[in-house]
């Protein structure tokens, strides 16, 4: 498929000061989100989604519809707000329901004036829940899109329904990119039984960067997510062979930037007092050795108080939406993550 959009491109600066020497750049934010389970009112009768129904065990009616994506667009607003006052030009997000449930998204008021186009294709996910990313059309050019099937068998041998891997190939700033967003399967049934999942989904991200890599001389790739797995664990270390340094790196290998924040004790969400980080940005080796124009500047997880549990035995959690089955109109169980890519546009005098 292929998709066509031409706009102004904004162009944000950032002053770096470096061995006595400046230099101008524009900035570009990149971001994941798992928006916890975006469903419609509606029942599907191809999917089971009965739970997010105005009968159903959550009570899912129009009003809590309406606050969920009240909430998930302040938040998406605010992604990077740091360093720049407005939202992401690339965000990956899953846990949606359908193309429809990501339009009403986009188009509350938080978020309709920064014109965001979606790509997403409905998925086999037995719950119905997707992967999609959105884009600014002023700052990014779709040229096409797959999805790619993760096929995987339970202890049964029988076909596991789950998220596919998206992939989005286009331009920004004239400069070509791949994005992949995941979903990979969960830990349900416990990490080691369910750990062979996930180095499927390692496997298949794998494939789709080689393949990537036949038709394109060195790419820039970059693969976001919710792994359901850590950046140290198997699947991203022995699968993926993923770099924790720059030193070094080529450019036909992968480099993940969100190590050293695990490594301090950060994390995208919590479960049994203990901070996991799944949400995650790795790229090429392209993007953080200096070889390319754009460059991974930094990474962080957007976690403001406002995103956590104030009180009680969650203190400091995610502030979900559902907790322990009651409704608690918060925003998603886990923090978004986000990175910024620079390229220089105007080197300025210099001390020579």
């Amino acid at each position: 498929m292929r998709i066509h959009y031409f706009r102004m491109i904004w162009v944000f600066l950032l002053c770096s000061f470096l061995n006595g020497q400046s230099s101008v750049y524009q900035i570009r934010t990149v971001a994941f989100y798992n928006l916890e389970n975006l469903f419609d009112t509606i029942d599907d009768p191809s999917t089971f989604d009965e739970d997010y129904t105005p009968t159903g065990k959550y009570k899912w009616t129009a009003k809590r519809y309406k606050e969920k994506i009240e909430n998930l667009a302040g938040v998406i607003s605010e992604i990077g707000s740091s360093l720049r006052k407005s939202p992401p030009d690339i965000l990956g997000i899953c846990e949606v329901e359908n193309f429809q449930t990501i339009s009403d998204l986009i188009a509350h008021p938080k978020l309709a004036r920064f014109d965001y186009g979606i790509i997403h294709k409905d998925g086999p996910d037995a719950r119905g829940i997707d992967v999609a990313l959105i884009f600014r059309k002023a700052s990014f050019v779709p040229v096409n899109f797959q999805t790619h099937r993760l096929v995987i068998l339970n202890q049964e041998r029988f076909r596991e329904p789950t998220r596919d891997q998206l992939v989005v190939h286009g331009f920004m700033n004239g400069i070509s990119l791949y994005f992949i967003v995941n979903h990979w399967p969960s830990r349900r049934g416990g990490e080691l039984r369910s750990r062979p999942y996930r180095i499927a989904a390692a496997e298949l991200n794998l494939k789709i960067i080689d393949s990537i890599r036949r038709i394109s001389p060195d790419p820039l790739i970059i693969s976001m997510g919710d792994f359901n797995d850590n950046p140290v664990d198997y699947s991203m270390q022995k699968v993926l062979s993923i770099k924790k340094e720059t030193r070094s790196i080529q450019s036909s290998e992968l480099f993940n930037p969100m190590v050293r924040l695990f490594k301090k004790g950060k994390g995208s969400l919590a479960y049994r007092d203990s901070w996991s980080l799944f949400d995650q940005i790795y790229t090429s080796g392209n993007l953080v050795n200096g070889q390319n124009p754009f460059q991974l500047w930094k990474v962080n997880i957007f976690d403001p108080p406002h995103l956590k549990q104030a009180q009680g035995n969650y203190k400091g959690y995610p502030l979900r939406t559902i907790t322990a089955g009651r409704y608690t109109a918060g925003y998603s169980d886990h923090f978004p993550v986000y990175g910024y890519l620079i390229k220089e546009i105007e080197p300025l005098l210099r001390n020579d």
